[in-house]
């Protein structure tokens, strides 16, 4: 087992990522590729999957360039991808049209019908609103606009999809993204046929893969001429990988019930194994078998976070970093030393964090930020701080909502630039009452959770639970401090009860400008 080695090719929004893992969970080596995102339209965005392929081709090439290691020595390989990113192929797999990513939006119109007809397949959306980005949206948008490409549309599926056909000439379906977004569920016989044909759908079943995998199955081998282009060696096992965040599951080592994934960044998303299966409004999931089968995955997010952060400090912090320049420091490291010194609540501040909507417990896209308590003796670190509580407000808001179906984290594993803020990550262990792990993986947990599902993949583990074990490594606790933790659940109340009084007065706000915008 010394001598072998793991390849995870991590397939992101703006590049494609490679990296080399030992059995260990060491990463040997790694390298990124960037690639285009096009914008056609408004809310449109597309890609060209060959260009994703070109990225791929180089990306694993300079890595095990990097790496050193014989190619050989490579024992399976498997990725992680973005997940709702659709692609339409014809009878012989060629592309019809660019793929449609997960961030494009044209489906708005498609998504309200959808959630409108009230089938149970709905479930995981909580019963309640759908979003533009899932795959029966896209498609539907494409077969009502677009029926020229319907017609000649043999195959749809997504990236992972694409992916796994690209390497080894299988057309398979992963059980992580046809559960988490296409509506299947093994518990009740695959997919709701009733629901598809409700919509105007029933002519994609046959389109989509009809052979589903767990994650960590072997989709097929490495096909020789694929194997060339990538100089590897040809019969390489490929695993069956998912959507990039559930695949950091496993680099998280979540592989459990209790355990909760906290993704952080530009925004941030909660994932949670349970033993039992729970639907409600509010909650996306629990989904069957999509991450580790005989368990279910329950799902809540919030859109912006860091990028508020960031939005404040580009805009209003002017001052902190003409002076970090200055030091050569962080604008950030001057404003956390400042809010660290200022008590939970910021001196009465409250921060609603939906500066681009709400994704959970709302799924309102037409909610908005805002900051009141404000007094002339606030300073830009009160604002700091209240944006950092304000958005921890907002997971505890997602931990009470899941926790009124039964599920109850008791322990938060985070991944993500945040994750270096030792003040944000304790705000959030405080304001939730529930410890931080961090892992030494840290932002690179998705790319290794692929090489994981490789390592399955090959026989070098007999489950992903085992490999998650074997290859994570927990480096830093952060434990609440209750007597904090007391002292906050006065402004969480205030948080939480903030939106349902302000609700439609967002809406008419948010609905004026967009009438404004497009005159």
């Amino acid at each position: 087992m010394a001598d072998q080695h793991f390849l995870g090719i991590d397939c992101g929004t703006e590049s494609v990522r490679a990296a080399i893992f030992d059995p260990q969970g060491k990463m040997i080596a790694s390298e990124a590729i960037p690639y285009p995102v096009y914008h056609p339209h408004p809310g449109w965005a597309e890609q060209n999957p060959e260009e994703w392929w070109a990225a791929i081709v180089a990306a694993v090439r300079k890595t095990v360039e990097k790496s050193e290691v014989h190619p050989h020595s490579i024992a399976g390989i498997s990725g992680d991808f973005t997940s709702c990113t659709v692609v339409f192929m014809d009878e012989k797999f060629h592309l019809l049209r660019p793929a449609i990513i997960w961030m494009d939006v044209r489906a708005a119109d498609q998504a309200r019908r959808i959630a409108a007809s009230g089938y149970e397949a709905l479930k995981y959306n909580g019963y309640g609103n759908v979003s533009a980005e899932w795959m029966p949206c896209k498609a539907l948008w494409v077969k009502e606009n677009q029926p020229e490409i319907w017609a000649k549309a043999r195959y749809v599926g997504e990236y992972v999809d694409w992916f796994m056909h690209r390497l080894t000439g299988e057309w398979v379906g992963s059980i992580n993204n046809t559960s988490i977004r296409w509506y299947y569920d093994r518990n009740t016989g695959g997919f709701p046929t009733d629901f598809y044909e409700g919509i105007g759908l029933g002519d994609l079943l046959a389109r989509f893969p009809q052979r589903i995998l767990n994650l960590g199955e072997v989709v097929g081998t490495l096909r020789p001429e694929v194997a060339d282009e990538l100089g590897l060696r040809a019969g390489i096992p490929v695993a069956q990988g998912g959507a990039d965040a559930y695949i950091a599951m496993l680099g998280l080592d979540v592989v459990e019930p209790g355990k909760m994934a906290f993704i952080v960044g530009s925004s941030h998303l909660l994932l949670g194994q349970s033993a039992h299966q729970f639907h409600g409004k509010g909650i996306f999931g629990a989904y069957t078998d999509c991450l580790i089968p005989g368990q279910y995955t329950v799902e809540g997010g919030q859109i912006s976070t860091g990028s508020v952060v960031r939005w404040f400090r580009d805009n209003f912090a002017g001052n902190h970093v003409q002076k970090a320049q200055a030091l050569g420091v962080s604008a950030y490291d001057l404003l956390t030393e400042e809010a660290a010194q200022l008590p939970p609540g910021s001196d009465g501040l409250i921060v609603l964090d939906y500066w681009q909507g709400n994704r959970t417990p709302y799924v309102d896209p037409e909610a908005r930020g805002m900051i009141w308590g404000l007094t002339l003796s606030h300073t830009p670190a009160h604002v700091f701080r209240a944006i950092m509580e304000g958005i921890a407000y907002g997971t505890e808001h997602i931990l009470r909502t899941m926790r009124q179906y039964g599920y109850v984290a008791q322990e938060l594993v985070a991944s993500g630039g945040p994750t270096k803020s030792k003040l944000w990550m304790q705000i959030h262990a405080d304001v939730s009452n529930v410890p931080i792990s961090l892992t030494e993986a840290g932002a690179s947990a998705a790319v290794l959770g692929a090489a994981i599902c490789a390592a399955v993949g090959c026989g070098v583990y007999p489950s992903l639970a085992a490999a998650s074990k074997a290859m994570v490594r927990v480096t830093d606790r952060i434990v609440p401090d209750s007597a904090t933790h007391e002292a906050y659940q006065f402004f969480v109340d205030k948080y939480i009860n903030t939106y349902p009084r302000m609700r439609e007065l967002m809406h008419e706000m948010a609905r004026h400008i967009a009438r404004q915008t497009h005159r």
